[in-house]
């Protein structure tokens, strides 16, 4: 199993749009093949950087939802609503 850390900051004032659209990503993730579970964070000392952790079966998983047409589409939904660029760290137990 792997964990993939999904790390975003949202602009002001798009927090409620944000949080109803990165829904709909979560629950097309769930559908997925090799998906575990998934939870997302909020900064405590900044409310609009957002941490979401996801675990999967394996990488091949992973990279199959990354690239999929699905999450490409509402990751254009969720970019307008982002004032940085997501970074994605794959982790793997060592």
């Amino acid at each position: 199993m792997i964990r993939v850390l999904i790390e975003r900051h949202i602009a002001e004032t798009l927090e409620k749009a944000y949080e109803e659209r990165s829904r709909s990503v979560l629950r097309q993730a769930i559908g997925a093949s090799g998906f575990v579970s998934g939870e997302t964070l909020v900064n405590a000392d900044d409310p609009n950087h957002r941490l979401t952790l996801c675990n999967w079966r394996s990488v091949a998983d992973w990279e199959r939802w990354y690239q999929s047409p699905v999450r490409r589409q509402l990751l254009n939904e969720l970019k307008p609503m982002m004032d940085q660029d997501e970074r994605i760290t794959v982790m793997m137990q060592s």
